[in-house]
């Protein structure tokens, strides 16, 4: 898969590194000619301004499957979202969200199909961390309107005993994923439901609240 990452600073790189190292065709552009100056072994960085048509095109950005806007600039991350989608026809853009406040312009009219946001991700990752009974949005897909979001079934939630066909699940609701321990179980209508599971869903925004009553028992 070729990918183009925009903007190649620590995140950039990171990502480069990771998804050359699973196969991938990586191809960067960052407009500082330090970051040009120090290459990454397999990577093409090219000096130039990502924000301008002329440069996408000379990396030839119209042969790419995806898109990261990685810079730390949100406006510069949704400009090359949206010259992406639209002058480019890329298949997957995803963006890099650096202040939380911004979090709202990233969707899909400026380009975006994924936004990353690392304040978000964080800040969930420590409630998950630390949350029995409560739901946890983990993350967001913009483009399908729907949350991964995760719950950690407490001792005395309703569901706990009963097997995983056995549950009545909320409507556009999918249980994709049990973690037990240093296991990753893959669900099946016989699955039993156990305290301290860690639940994943793939979940509609507005099914959330009763999918947390469902497993919590609570009716807050």
């Amino acid at each position: 898969m070729r990918v183009v990452i925009t903007g190649a600073g620590k995140v950039g790189r990171s990502i480069a590194r990771e998804l050359l190292a699973n196969g991938h065709d990586i191809q960067m552009i960052d407009r500082s000619s330090t970051a040009a100056a120090n290459p990454i072994p397999g990577v093409t960085i090219t000096e130039a301004d990502a924000c301008e048509i002329a440069s996408l095109e000379a990396v030839g950005l119209d042969g790419a499957q995806v898109v990261v806007a990685a810079t730390g600039d949100d406006k510069a991350n949704l400009v090359v979202s949206l010259l992406a989608k639209t002058e480019f026809g890329v298949p997957r853009v995803v963006a890099r969200v650096n202040h939380p406040k911004n979090e709202w312009l990233f969707d899909s009219s400026w380009g975006v199909d994924v936004a990353v946001s690392t304040p978000r991700m964080l800040s969930a990752l420590v409630e998950e961390a630390v949350t029995v009974g409560d739901l946890v949005r983990l993350f967001t897909f913009r483009e399908g309107g729907a949350d991964l979001v995760e719950i950690t079934l407490a001792n005395d939630s309703p569901v706990v005993g009963g097997r995983v066909g056995d549950v009545v699940w909320p409507t556009e609701t999918a249980l994709v994923a049990i973690l037990r321990g240093d296991r990753v179980i893959t669900p099946s209508d016989d699955d039993p439901l156990e305290a301290g599971d860690e639940l994943l869903f793939v979940a509609a925004p507005d099914q959330e609240e009763s999918l947390e009553g469902l497993l919590s028992g609570s009716t807050d």
